[in-house]
């Protein structure tokens, strides 16, 4: 699970931030940046064929592997051919081969993702569970570190002391990264196929249908009656002032001057090791005094950070600058995200725990990625500070969402928090 969740998190950064990072070095628009992160948008539409994963054989491969090693290997060399297809790309002079090449290895990932849940939870008992998904993550954040602040490093060592922009150094890096997802492949090759678990099947296509998407929704409406609404409206908006913001953040670094080698060990690095205190933080504040106090902490946290970027866009080139702001918005992100996971949990029926989550990190994505795609325009008619202010401003009615869903107990906690927190 350790090199699996490696393989599951090295795409991410690869067509999403450090793509922007190459894209702005090369001299592609901000605007340009900004719409390209629709292609993030494939995670959010991955609950409609995760059916087609769970139950459908690939022909030959599932014969070979079994039927969840057959989707990952699947899944893994999408990712593989998307990145080798980018390695001979240069975004300068062909950018749209790019865009195609960077939906191949997002639909790969978004498929690889699907496969391995259903992997992880048919290969050990429920009393492994807890170990096999906390080893998943310490990979998962690894390859998050290679695929930031590694692929940077990779990309400066290979200039060939062009002045500027150098592709071959990203091509160079991009290949690197290619290889690494044979991690995942050797891994998926020399590990044993689960015990095959036989679903009830549907008598015809509407009672599929009804089974895998309506009644999950019909189950939290019929739980949460019209607060429904309330509740589904909060978790539509909870992140949308760092997920609109984080679109532009490597286009800024760019901009204001700082290096590869800087922005890999600030941001990539101590960026990430600042996450994961603040997700031990956002644990024990939760377990102390509950997920909806927390909840409303780290919307304030992720909303006074963005004014932080405002403030380093006045500064220039500023190293210690970054490294505190860089601080503040890791370390207040790992904490929403904490209480945002806990919160989810609580809302999920364990009947329908897969689809219910699918559905939620979906609606969590869909506002928030469609509006970033229009902060490149944003940045180019209104500058830096103007832009991190604005995404700390829209993160306001989430406030007053979540002091509604506590005003009208929406949702009970009480006797859920010490577990979810946990």
């Amino acid at each position: 699970m350790l090199f699996l969740g490696f393989s599951a998190g090295l795409p991410l950064l690869l067509i999403l931030g450090t793509l922007s990072f190459w894209l702005r070095e090369a001299g592609i628009d901000r605007s340009t940046i900004g719409y390209l992160t629709w292609v993030g948008l494939i995670y959010a539409f991955k609950w409609v064929w995760a059916p087609l994963v769970d139950r459908l054989s690939i022909p030959l491969l599932s014969t070979l592997f079994g039927r969840r090693r057959s989707w990952l290997l699947f899944a893994q060399l999408l990712i593989v051919f998307g990145l080798v297809g980018m390695v001979s790309i240069d975004p300068k002079v062909q950018l749209i081969p790019i865009v195609w090449c960077a939906l191949l290895v997002a639909f790969g990932s978004a498929t690889q993702d699907i496969a391995l849940d259903a992997f992880r939870i048919e290969s050990a008992d429920s009393d492994h569970q807890a170990a096999l998904a906390a080893t998943y993550q310490t990979g998962y954040r690894l390859a998050l570190i290679w695929s930031g602040a590694g692929v940077l490093w990779l990309a400066a060592c290979a200039e060939s002391g062009v002045v500027g922009y150098d592709p071959a150094a990203w091509q160079f890096a991009y290949l690197c990264m290619a290889l690494s997802i044979s991690v995942g492949v050797i891994t998926t090759l020399f590990s044993k196929e689960p015990v095959r678990i036989e679903l009830v099947k549907a008598r015809n296509a509407k009672a599929w249908l009804h089974q895998t998407l309506i009644e999950p929704f019909a189950d939290f409406i019929k739980r949460y009656g019209w607060h429904a609404v309330l509740i589904l409206s909060l978790i539509v908006i909870y992140r949308i002032s760092d997920v609109v913001m984080g679109i532009m953040a490597n286009p800024f670094y760019v901009d204001m001057g700082y290096t590869k080698d800087e922005v890999a060990a600030v941001s990539k690095v101590f960026g990430v090791v600042m996450t994961l205190v603040g997700a031990f933080v956002g644990g024990v504040l939760t377990l102390r005094f509950g997920v909806m106090r927390i909840l409303f902490l780290g919307a304030i946290l992720s909303a006074v950070s963005n004014l932080l970027f405002a403030w380093l866009a006045t500064q220039g080139h500023d190293l210690h600058g970054l490294i505190w702001v860089i601080s503040a918005d890791n370390l207040s992100s790992g904490i929403a995200s904490v209480a945002f996971i806990a919160f989810l949990s609580a809302l999920t029926n364990i009947r329908y725990s897969a689809t219910q989550c699918a559905l939620f990190s979906s609606m969590m994505l869909l506002l928030p990625k469609w509006l970033a795609g229009f902060s490149g325009v944003f940045v180019n008619n209104f500058g830096y500070s103007n832009f991190f202010i604005g995404t700390a401003i829209i993160g306001a009615p989430v406030l007053i969402l979540i002091w509604l869903t506590i005003h009208f107990k929406a949702v009970e906690f009480k006797k859920h928090d010490s577990q979810v927190a946990k």
